[in-house]
């Protein structure tokens, strides 16, 4: 371990300085969501592809229903039926003086057809009143065919979608570093692409170590507790948007730890480990791991795991570096719940970011007052992280729970961690401070 106390933001530079975007792929649009693009998208067609009608109704022409009213309607024949994947009225025709077609949402404008009426502001060729809605054709095949009275007039291209009203060719759809939603997955389907050019989502396996870890569901035996850090820390690698994958608990063997490691190494972008940092005697990451390169041949990259003391509370004891014939970064984190769990939000989360190629790797910080009845205290020298509630209505922000690194009960209601700087000792009720937003 090396004996040189590191700050929160050297050992953050020292990560992203190591860890670099994954190389990028070309996926299926099923499989790219959560991806992050890694070119501009042009749209190659239009959007819509042709004149559309944006209502259930009637392609008329305007000057046929100019003046038209439910007293005095205009009365016009019905030539035929358009509907959405048809390519126009039968045989070609067009609407022409005294007609109408009727027409589908979605289906183009036939030739000659100037707007829509919708057919509530018809009779829908019953001849009675305004119609509530239009007759299913397999219910009414005459629909289209006989009259129609038309009760309102329309302006031109009224109730109408025009060609290329979303997006033209030549128009940039999506911009390279564009996270790939449901939203963007449905653009880039609507515009003809099956396929696009991504980075993928890193792949982070994570795992606990401790003898003493039972999986939840079993019979805990003496001494035991239940091994929650892997299930926190493997749902915040999804969250953060990696695809990941949760090994159940090794117990204290430097051997079987070194073995399991090496045998997830397939699936990995990124190892995470909880607990076996500290200094006590069967602390076995830093066993299994201190001595282990990392396979990277005379240039040394990464070199091994480096376990390190860092000035900040929780999280004291962290380990970094890299492992297996691929430099596979690996993070040992604490095995405190609430210590792995500020260790995953500033060191792990942004790494996980980095590998996807993401510009902005850190949680939103904000300013807040500090509401508490009594004052906070901080260790000297130390960047301590409490849990809080943040309020920004009223700008606030409350502490929830002790400063202790087990309490995982609080941290389930925070929201925010409560920053106090290397600096501050004691922080007063109504002091300002750093606020980091967890949700």
């Amino acid at each position: 371990m090396s004996s040189t106390i590191w700050s929160v933001d050297e050992h953050l530079d020292d990560i992203l300085a190591a860890v670099r975007p994954l190389e990028p792929i070309e996926l299926q649009l099923p499989d790219a969501q959560g991806c992050v693009l890694v070119e501009d998208v042009v749209v190659e067609v239009a959007l819509p592809p042709f004149d559309n009608s944006s209502m259930d109704g009637y392609a008329v022409r305007i000057s046929d229903v100019e003046g038209a009213t439910e007293e005095f309607p205009a009365v016009l024949t019905v030539i035929g039926d358009v509907a959405a994947g048809d390519g126009g009225l039968a045989d070609g025709r067009s609407v022409g003086p005294g007609e109408a077609a009727r027409i589908m949402t979605g289906a183009p404008l036939p030739e000659g057809a100037e707007a829509v009426v919708p057919v509530e502001w018809t009779d829908g060729g019953t001849g009675g009143g305004p119609a509530a809605a239009m007759r299913a054709h397999s219910e009414s095949p005459e629909g289209a065919s006989g009259e129609v009275r038309i009760h309102r007039s329309v302006k031109p291209r009224a109730h109408v979608r025009a060609r290329g009203s979303d997006v033209r060719p030549g128009d940039l759809a999506l911009r390279a570093g564009s996270v790939v939603g449901p939203p963007q997955i449905g653009l880039l389907a609507a515009i003809g692409r099956s396929t696009v050019r991504v980075r993928p989502r890193p792949r982070v396996v994570v795992l606990s170590t401790g003898s003493e870890l039972a999986q939840p569901g079993e019979e805990l035996g003496a001494g035991q507790i239940y091994d929650s850090n892997s299930f926190a820390l493997t749902a915040a690698a999804r969250d953060a948007g990696a695809i990941a994958y949760r090994v159940p608990a090794v117990a204290d063997d430097a051997e079987t730890l070194r073995a399991t490691i090496e045998d997830q190494l397939i699936r990995a972008d990124i190892v995470v480990t909880t607990g076996g940092v500290s200094v006590g005697a069967y602390d076995v990451v830093k066993e299994a791991l201190s001595s282990v390169g990392d396979g990277g041949g005379e240039d040394g990259a990464g070199g091994g795991v480096d376990f390190r003391k860092l000035a900040m509370q929780p999280g004291k004891p962290q380990g970094f570096g890299s492992i297996g014939p691929d430099h596979t970064p690996l993070m040992a984190l604490p095995g405190n719940p609430v210590s792995s769990y500020v260790s995953f939000e500033l060191f792990v989360r942004p790494a996980i970011l980095t590998l996807m190629g993401l510009p902005d790797v850190h949680r939103p910080r904000v300013e807040a007052v500090l509401s508490t009845d009594e004052a906070l205290s901080s260790p000297s020298g130390k960047r301590q992280f409490l849990r809080g509630t943040y309020d920004a209505e009223a700008g606030t922000v409350t502490p929830v729970g002790g400063p202790g690194s087990h309490l995982i009960a609080a941290l389930a209601q925070a929201d925010a961690l409560i920053v106090l700087p290397e600096d501050v000792t004691s922080a007063e009720p109504g002091t300002r401070t750093e606020v980091i937003l967890l949700r």
